[in-house]
């Protein structure tokens, strides 16, 4: 599976972005597609992910309530509505395949390119 994600760019605090990732090859129903980001200087965290057979959703505390996860399986597509965004939602943003809900980084097998998201104050 290779995964093209897009929709990244600039942003004042308060908006929104709408990123979306398209996977190439099969997504098998047993999968999970997430997102990650990488803010400067900090270690990858967990964003968002969602499991393409139920689409049941998992979210970090710090984007609940503000962002949704969801999946097109027709377009093999997942995308991430992002609102009120805030300045430290900043970030390199990338999207994955994985085998479980858990937000753990060693639990997604496939990565995309990135798409940067900066959200100015």
């Amino acid at each position: 599976v290779q995964l093209q994600a897009s929709g990244g760019g600039l942003v004042q605090a308060g908006g929104s972005l709408r990123l979306s990732c398209a996977a190439s090859g099969r997504i098998f129903s047993s999968h999970v597609m997430g997102w990650f980001r990488r803010a400067p200087g900090k270690e990858r965290e967990f964003v968002a992910a969602i499991r393409w057979s139920n689409a049941r959703t998992a979210y970090a505390d710090s984007v609940k309530g503000r962002f949704t996860i969801s999946r097109d399986k027709a377009e093999a597509t997942i995308n991430l509505q992002m609102n009120s965004l805030r300045p430290e939602d900043t970030a390199v943003y990338y999207c994955s395949v994985g085998s479980s809900l858990s937000g753990l980084t060693y639990d997604y097998f496939t990565w995309g390119q990135g798409t940067l998201v900066t959200v100015s104050s």
